[in-house]
């Protein structure tokens, strides 16, 4: 389920996720929608992510933020001069929070607990999403970035995670 911010579009996933399926980049998802996927109904308001940062990836990814649009989020974002559709920034190690046609996006090039990137991807599920597969973060990596980030909702998603085999 997701939600809005004031003055932003609601976020639809499968939108974006059928424009990343079209790109064929490498992805694996995190965040509100992994929590979901893992079976802890709640809101989120975007689509979090991290993706493999070789050249190629990069620049299929940059391809599919361009079919979506996507613009940096925040008031003035815009005058930061900051390419989202080039390669070359998607890889330099920054987090990029973006609005898009589809809604709220969050490109992370880093997460906190997070696994390197490919053992993330390696541990991740494969979840089709009506005939989309979509990779998401395994529930260990997804608590492992909760506890990392430690906010009241991160807290309470972890609670959820473990709550059906007892564990912390």
């Amino acid at each position: 389920m997701t939600t809005t911010r004031k003055g932003a579009r609601e976020t639809d996933p499968r939108r974006i996720f059928e424009i990343f399926g079209r790109h064929q980049f490498d992805y694996v998802v995190i965040g509100g929608i992994a929590v979901i996927a893992h079976g802890h109904t709640r809101n989120t308001r975007d689509v979090d992510f991290m993706a493999a940062a070789d050249a190629t990836n990069l620049a299929r990814l940059a391809a599919a933020l361009r079919e979506l649009g996507a613009r940096l989020s925040g008031v003035d974002a815009h005058l930061l001069g900051i390419d989202v559709y080039d390669p070359k920034t998607l890889g330099s190690g920054a987090n990029f929070t973006l609005e898009t046609a589809a809604g709220g996006l969050a490109y992370f090039s880093e997460v906190p607990g997070a696994a390197p990137y490919g053992r993330l991807r390696e541990r991740a599920l494969v979840v089709d999403l009506g005939g989309l597969a979509i990779r998401v973060a395994g529930r260990d990596d997804l608590i492992r970035m909760k506890q990392a980030a430690g906010r009241p909702q991160d807290l309470g998603d972890i609670a959820a995670l473990t709550a059906r085999d007892g564990s912390s």
